[in-house]
């Protein structure tokens, strides 16, 4: 079993910047990457970024040139730093690790983003 645990959302004006963290604990040898995704109301959950144990990223379209997944592999930690906000990136971000042989899926509880106009 994988644990995860978010940290730094919050309100920010847009073009402003926020990171967010995400702590993993438990069998954290078995993980195979990790990534952030993002939810707003009535709205599936959509991949913002991703980074394989390889060190591959990869980003959602709407992103890129704007946030930056990162990990601290001595922390157990991955970062998404994330710059020019805009009002539409707002949501819940979730952070996700996929794990084992059949990169089963664990989830953090969540973390709101809301950027103003």
């Amino acid at each position: 079993q994988v644990q995860l645990v978010e940290s730094g959302g919050g309100l920010v004006q847009a073009g402003g910047s926020l990171r967010l963290s995400c702590a993993a604990s438990g069998n954290i040898f078995s993980i195979n990457s990790m990534g952030w995704y993002r939810q707003v109301p009535g709205k599936q959950r959509d991949l913002v970024a991703s980074i394989t144990r390889g060190g591959t990223t990869n980003y959602a379209d709407s992103v890129k040139g704007r946030f930056t997944i990162s990990r601290d592999n001595a922390k157990s930690t991955v970062y998404l730093q994330m710059n020019s906000l805009k009002p539409e990136d707002t949501a819940v971000y979730y952070c996700n690790a996929r794990h084992g042989p059949r990169w089963i899926d664990s989830w953090g509880q969540g973390t709101q983003v809301t950027v103003s106009s």
